[in-house]
């Protein structure tokens, strides 16, 4: 559980965590769409995860032990039913939905996640502040403005509807995870979501028909995926798992409208993305909206630091 106030002893570690999970997790879309670029987009993901899970395993089972994968099956079926909506359609929506829009773009509509969360809780019959229910309308103000715009293009129509699904998962996925039976230890958790949501990935992979040509996958291609499994699976969920023990919630939250600017950036400075005017106020109006519910929802209800829903 994350602290009400910050510790001064250790504030440069803190920060220095945060700034990981701002720059790595925002660059994920970045990663996934150099990886897509000579590589299928859902046997990519499935390689990404089904190689991030034993690690992350192995590295538990390490410092803590076979104690920390202690579960009930029903523990267990939680987490992978979790996985599957966050990672196979989740994360694998993304995927393919960057191939048609940019990466940019695809980060801005993955940021309505919060913003689909409270509409759930609404269905659920929880009554969300009012300032929330605010930040609701006016993240899906920009949502609504990016979808119709297409982002500034004249062809992002189908990547924007595929993102828009991959969101709608994510939330119920992490929805789902408040009220499910899960793992106790948050890392066994996410090892079995890795696992299950990899094993997912690989069957829609070869539903689909994706073939791996080895000899037409770029180097940096190799290298995205790389960065993926070492620091988007790991070394980013490893930092964020420490700062929710370590830092005010209100502090780590604020990776759910940084990440989105992140991406963006790298997007035009690396991929010489274009961001237009369009996009840029419409994902102004998303990162507004999602930081009132975030910052309002925190003040609320600090103790479900855990149950924040992770990036891609």
């Amino acid at each position: 559980m994350a602290h009400d106030t910050p510790d001064s002893r250790t504030s440069p570690l803190v920060w220095g965590a945060l700034a990981i999970v701002y720059v790595v997790w925002g660059s994920t879309y970045l990663a996934i769409a150099i990886v897509i670029e000579t590589m299928p987009p859902l046997l990519s993901g499935a390689m990404r995860f089904v190689t991030a899970a034993p690690l992350l395993g192995a590295v538990i089972l390490f410092l803590r032990g076979r104690r920390a994968f202690r579960m009930t099956w029903k523990e267990f079926g939680g987490a992978a039913l979790v996985g599957v909506l966050l990672l196979t359609f989740g994360n694998g929506l993304v995927a393919l939905g960057e191939q048609h829009i940019s990466s940019g773009l695809a980060a801005l509509l993955v940021a309505s996640v919060p913003l689909w969360l409270v509409i759930f809780r609404v269905v659920a019959r929880d009554r969300p502040r009012l300032l929330t229910l605010t930040g609701v309308l006016v993240g899906f103000g920009g949502v609504a403005g990016l979808s119709l715009s297409g982002g500034g293009g004249a062809s992002g129509g189908p990547g924007i509807t595929i993102i828009l699904l991959a969101s709608l998962s994510w939330s119920i996925g992490s929805f789902l995870s408040f009220s499910i039976p899960m793992p106790a230890d948050p890392f066994a958790a996410s090892t079995v979501e890795m696992a299950v949501g990899g094993l997912g990935l690989l069957l829609t992979s070869r539903i689909a028909g994706e073939h791996l040509d080895l000899a037409a996958v770029s180097g940096r291609s190799w290298a995205g995926l790389a960065y993926l499994v070492v620091m988007g699976s790991l070394v980013g969920f490893t930092a964020y798992i420490w700062l929710l023990g370590k830092a005010p919630i209100s502090l780590v939250s604020t990776y759910a409208y940084v990440n989105p600017v992140v991406a963006v950036v790298l997007g035009a400075i690396v991929l010489s993305e274009p961001v237009t005017g369009s996009m840029v106020a419409a994902g102004a109006v998303i990162v507004i909206g999602v930081a009132l519910v975030v910052s309002t929802e925190r003040r609320k209800k600090a103790h479900t630091a855990e149950e924040e829903p992770a990036p891609v």
